[in-house]
């Protein structure tokens, strides 16, 4: 339908719009209509598409996910957080770096979001790192860096996105648990970077943390990691789906951070809120239009018409997926994650299902893929919060982003090429 010129209008009015900087959402949306006209299709039908995308159950996840990230960022667990963190390599050369990457860690099975992670953990490490001597590039890299183990470790809101996109096909518990050993392998590869680099540059180490000192700061920081096994526990083992989880997760957090750690007060909860609902509805709007635009993809035969492209050029799996990295790690460099995951993986994901991927693999490979376009110049937001935090030049950070990026890159490669590390863990489970 609308042969060349209706995929030209509606891709390339998107490109257009974008360079204009009409906002994501909205290039979406006006792309799609201006296709929807040129090719006779009602423009009634079109939005249509736009309320239909946003009425579905699986999605109230995502509110109550971000709702529950917030209160426990504004709740104090952050510092306990960074506090266990130093227990476990806080003593290692390079230890306070290495207490980021974990803190970042044990935080992005939380909040599930890169820029809060950078939000919350950078605002203490950064400074803290800082004042001990560390490079402002080097503190403020490995901050942004690590803080992208929140999109892979569950919960992950952005998984909840892809699986939207994937059609309701793949699971979403499965998805988590698939992101849980990459997670970590961006966590350890991280590590591994830093414990070099610092022992190169001559960067402090810690002192060990007496026995009693570090049961203490244990129990301090368990109720907030619970939050975590009440998360994908529940939804792994059947107790409640992805959304109840969420919701669950939601009334735990705000017990916790009011009652148990009385470090969010109530006078701020209005502010906090408000926060959510501009970042819930940014979210929504986007995923709306883009259910409309995808809409206009499938009509227009323009998933079938890429899969013919990409087997036209080869029919090795491996050319293949090298190639959609290479696409995605570009594109990320210029857009940000949600609207990509919601625009490529209609487009994409028959093109590995016919190569004979699974479709929770990709979801990881796209996930990673993406994270790693969010501490990407010339767009990377996640790039733009650390530098803010840490007073830094972008170009001071990107000059030497190079060794972080190779490392996530090298993650990226392995798990791209070697499915088990996705798939070994939910394989384990029975849904």
């Amino acid at each position: 339908m609308g042969g060349t010129v209706g995929p030209v209008i509606l891709i390339g009015g998107l490109f257009l719009l974008i360079l204009l900087n009409v906002p994501i959402a909205f290039a979406l949306g006006l792309s799609a209509l201006a296709a929807a006209w040129w090719v006779g299709i009602p423009l009634e039908a079109v939005l249509l598409k736009v309320s239909g995308g946003v009425h579905s159950f699986a999605l109230l996840a995502i509110p109550f996910f971000v709702l529950a990230g917030a209160i426990m960022a504004e709740g104090g667990i952050a510092v306990r957080l960074v506090n266990l963190a130093n227990v476990f390599v806080g003593f290692i050369r390079g230890g306070l770096a290495m207490v980021n990457i974990l803190a970042s860690m044990f935080f992005g099975g939380i909040s599930g979001s890169s820029v809060a992670d950078t939000s919350s953990i950078g605002t203490i490490m950064i400074p803290m790192m800082k004042r001990q001597g560390y490079d402002d590039a080097f503190s403020v890299n490995v901050t942004i860096t690590s803080s992208t183990q929140g999109i892979i470790i569950p919960p992950s809101h952005n998984a909840i996105i892809y699986a939207y996109a994937a059609g309701g096909t793949v699971s979403i518990a499965q998805l988590f648990l698939a992101g849980i050993l990459p997670g970590v392998m961006v966590g350890v590869g991280l590590m591994v970077l830093t414990f070099v680099l610092a022992s190169m540059r001559g960067y402090p180490k810690g002192e060990m943390v007496p026995l009693r000192e570090a049961v203490r700061i244990t129990g301090g920081a368990f109720l907030g990691l619970l939050t975590v096994l009440i998360i994908v526990g529940g939804v792994i083992f059947g107790i409640f789906t992805a959304t109840e989880s969420a919701a669950v997760a939601v009334v735990w957090a705000f017990l916790v951070a009011m009652f148990a750690y009385r470090e969010l007060p109530w006078r701020r909860l209005p502010a906090m809120l408000a926060g959510v609902v501009r970042t819930v509805a940014m979210v929504m709007i986007l995923i709306g239009f883009a259910s409309a635009f995808a809409y206009m993809m499938a009509l227009m035969q323009i998933p079938a018409r890429v899969t013919d492209f990409f087997l036209g050029i080869s029919d090795n799996k491996v050319v293949i997926l090298l190639l959609i990295n290479v696409m995605l790690l570009v594109l990320g460099m210029f857009m940000d994650m949600a609207p990509l995951i919601l625009i490529c993986t209609p487009i994409l994901l028959p093109v590995v299902k016919s190569l004979g991927v699974d479709p929770v693999h990709f979801g990881i490979v796209m996930l990673l893929n993406l994270g790693i376009g969010l501490v990407t110049p010339p767009v990377g937001t996640t790039l733009f919060v650390g530098c803010a935090i840490g007073k830094v030049r972008i170009e001071e950070v990107t000059r030497a982003l190079w060794p972080f990026w190779l490392t996530m890159f090298v993650v990226l490669m392995l798990v791209t090429y070697v499915p088990a590390l996705s798939l070994w863990i939910p394989s384990m489970v029975r849904f």
